[in-house]
């Protein structure tokens, strides 16, 4: 199996994700997922895939993110390991579905307007 390479993006973050086989190592820009991200939650919204489709122990992954926070990243990485996954085995496809993984969320930031605070906040009126 030659390495496998997708996309996942989220607000403004972008995850490249290359899977090959291998036992298991997951990378994040060269460092390893534990020293990437540090809180559980996290850990578990990238290893998450892989757990539903019980491929922990399948593939080595290497991932460069880069833009948005560590939410944004970890959710751009899960998105681009369900794509991933999707093209080597058809089957993922039933699995991940359900559960939203293969969906990109096309929520952003809304742009600051001009004359105004922020994208909806006014600044304070005045009558007198």
């Amino acid at each position: 199996m030659e390495t496998i390479h997708k996309i996942g993006r989220r607000k403004t973050a972008v995850a490249r994700v290359y899977v090959s086989e291998g036992k298991g190592n997951i990378t994040i820009n060269k460092r390893e997922l534990n020293n990437y991200f540090t809180t559980p939650t996290l850990q578990y919204k990238v290893k998450q895939p892989l757990a539903l489709t019980e491929n922990e122990k399948s593939f080595d992954i290497s991932i460069n993110v880069h833009g948005g926070g560590v939410t944004g990243q970890a959710e751009a990485i899960r998105l681009g390991l369900s794509r991933v996954l999707c093209e080597l085995n058809e089957e993922n496809r039933a699995i991940l579905k359900p559960e939203g993984l293969l969906t990109r969320d096309p929520r952003m930031v809304e742009r600051k307007k001009f004359g105004q605070k922020k994208a909806r906040k006014k600044f304070q009126f005045s009558k007198r």
